[in-house]
């Protein structure tokens, strides 16, 4: 009997991971028709506001605010900051609050699509689970379009996902005439874009963008950022 309960728990799991296989697979030529963290804000009350956009619908000047405010090294790691998560790790030994945030734009994208918010013991959980996931879309999509998505599925407010529902909330224009201006003030709402409203404007939003603007700036004329984002 016991046998037979593990056989059908490691089958089960495998068919598990075949499954998330061929969504992985899916999701790289079609957006995720929802996610955990869309229907967890629906419940809680918050309007679902979304418009999926294409990489082209999306003005260049947001690309780049993401990669300056999120993640500077994305166009050139393999999904992970070794050096964040090794100097975050340190900090949490060392008793330093719980050290610094150190996902990329890559595990960002793996968590929003295939997994779920939260702290607690779950997290670790997740954390595992988030490491494969962001290999796999490394290696099964590409940079271009784990930016795509993440652009279209992040939360920017409090029940608005991706920069087209955000930039028409927030700007009355579609995301691709969004000013390098716009793009840094909602991505500076990130990561609690509950909390950081654009409009109203709060005071880290108020204070955050522009030093995005600046490292905007400072990206602008590197390789392979210019690679990424405009060709």
């Amino acid at each position: 009997m016991l046998k037979k309960s593990i056989v059908f728990i490691l089958r089960g799991i495998v068919y598990l991971f075949v499954a998330s296989l061929v969504y992985v697979l899916v999701c790289k030529w079609i957006f995720p028709p929802i996610t955990i963290t869309q229907i967890v804000s629906a419940a809680e009350g918050y309007s679902l506001q979304r418009d999926y956009v294409s990489w082209d619908d999306i003005s260049p000047e947001v690309k780049l605010a993401a990669i300056a405010s999120e993640d500077q090294l994305f166009p050139t790691h393999n999904g992970f900051d070794w050096k964040a998560l090794e100097k975050s790790m340190d900090k949490q030994k060392a008793g330093h609050q719980k050290g610094t945030a150190a996902s990329t734009i890559s595990q960002q994208t793996a968590k929003n699509v295939f997994l779920w918010q939260g702290h607690g013991n779950a997290k670790y959980v997740r954390k595992g689970f988030e490491f494969i996931y962001t290999y796999l879309i490394e290696f099964v999509w590409g940079k271009k379009r784990i930016l795509e998505v993440y652009l279209n599925v992040a939360e920017m407010g409090p029940g608005i996902f991706g920069i087209e529902a955000a930039a028409n909330a927030y700007f009355k224009k579609p995301a691709k005439k969004l000013t390098a201006k716009e793009a840094a003030m909602i991505v500076a709402c990130l990561p609690n874009p509950k909390k950081f409203t654009v409009k109203p404007i709060s005071k880290r939003v108020q204070w955050r963008y522009p030093n995005i603007q600046r490292q905007m700036n400072n990206l602008k004329g590197y390789h392979a950022v210019k690679e990424l984002i405009y060709k």
